[in-house]
């Protein structure tokens, strides 16, 4: 079969990721996989991909993944995607330009080609305003199937935009096998390393987190690790609150397995999510998870990783101190999250999309 997935760019986010191991997969499978991107700018998850021999495709090429608007919604995409609809039997897209310009494309030039989106978020700020929701429902309509990455995030877009029999659930999935180790002992040490992996974006809570860090004694050092648009302000709040020789901005990193491996505690401080990928990774390490007590974390991490109260920077610092220094806990809480990762392998996630695949084939 022939497929093409859509997306907006390859920067560092979750659904970048899932496909970046996904689509090797998939082609495993026998498929003809390739890759279209809106913007083509240059990232290092862009380099990885083509280096797994992914064909690629650009509309157009930004400068950088921070200043892109115009580079993902230009409206002449619309015009370049005709091309490609006629090519695949099965397109799917991800993304909120990604998921309107093609179905709009496809009805302009009176295409049949199947349709299928992977809804990647809980929540997003086009339900915010009223205006689009007779959009996002035309949109959502166009679509053979329309697959949500979590219960909470199916139950969010029905409450949206009302019940559709193309609405399915697949929990996203990681390769886990590349994050699994040994769990750590921390039973001799005296010093410890919390990392937190996400995007410098508005739904995660970073500043949680570094207000944590003030509650916590001077042997706790921090390293952020990913890039975004909140960069700049972050850093001014650590430096605010006169954190800087503890915390430490890492920027983008290809080595996740091995900055995990180097970690003592790993935390998701966030607003919301999805089905988080790197909660998946950060259980499957072999080091405790702790993570923000909303939708999409609540799920994931709930009875093996440990939560936390949204905003509650002491409470977080409790936990982080408490597993360090009960060594005894610490093993059970990683080992408890390893359990819970091996169920969210991306083979298992792979095989449903390919079943999903044929049955719209068929």
């Amino acid at each position: 079969m022939r497929i093409l997935h859509v997306i907006t760019m390859l920067d560092v986010g979750g659904a970048e990721r899932l496909i970046a191991d996904l689509l090797p997969i998939l082609r495993e499978k026998g498929h003809q996989v390739d890759l279209l991107l809106f913007n083509g700018v240059e990232t290092p998850l862009k380099e990885a991909v083509s280096q797994k021999d992914i064909p690629l495709f650009e509309l157009t090429r930004g400068k950088d993944v921070y200043h892109y608007f115009w580079d993902v919604y230009n409206p002449s995409h619309i015009i370049k995607l005709r091309r490609y609809l006629k090519k695949y039997d099965i397109i799917h897209t991800h993304n909120t330009a990604c998921q309107l310009y093609v179905p709009l494309a496809r009805m302009i030039f009176g295409m049949s080609v199947p349709l299928v989106t992977t809804e990647h978020s809980p929540s997003n700020r086009r339900r915010t305003k009223w205006w689009f929701k007779p959009i996002d429902k035309w949109m959502y309509n166009q679509y053979n199937s329309v697959i949500c990455i979590a219960d909470k995030t199916r139950k969010n877009l029905e409450d949206y935009i009302g019940p559709h029999e193309n609405i399915v659930t697949i929990s996203n999935g990681v390769d886990v096998k590349k994050f699994l180790k040994p769990i750590k002992d921390i039973s001799s040490q005296n010093s410890f390393v919390i990392t937190m992996v996400a995007g410098l974006r508005a739904e995660k809570d970073h500043e949680t987190l570094f207000n944590a860090m003030t509650y916590l004694p001077d042997n706790y050092s921090l390293r952020i690790v990913g890039g975004g648009v909140r960069e700049q302000a972050l850093k001014e709040t650590c430096e605010r609150l006169c954190l800087n020789d503890r915390i430490t901005f890492m920027g983008v990193q290809s080595d996740i397995p091995g900055i995990l491996d180097q970690s003592d505690i790993l935390v998701l401080s966030s607003h919301w999510e999805g089905l988080s990928l790197s909660s998946i990774e950060g259980m499957a390490s072999g080091r405790p998870f702790i993570a923000s007590d909303v939708d999409g974390l609540r799920e994931m991490v709930g009875g093996a990783g440990v939560l936390f109260p949204h905003g509650d920077s002491k409470a977080l610092a409790e936990k982080i101190q408490y597993l360090c220094e009960h060594p005894d806990e610490y093993r059970q809480v990683a080992r408890r999250c390893q359990e819970k990762a091996r169920q969210y392998d991306i083979s298992i996630m792979a095989e449903k999309y390919d079943k999903l695949y044929q049955s719209i084939r068929e």
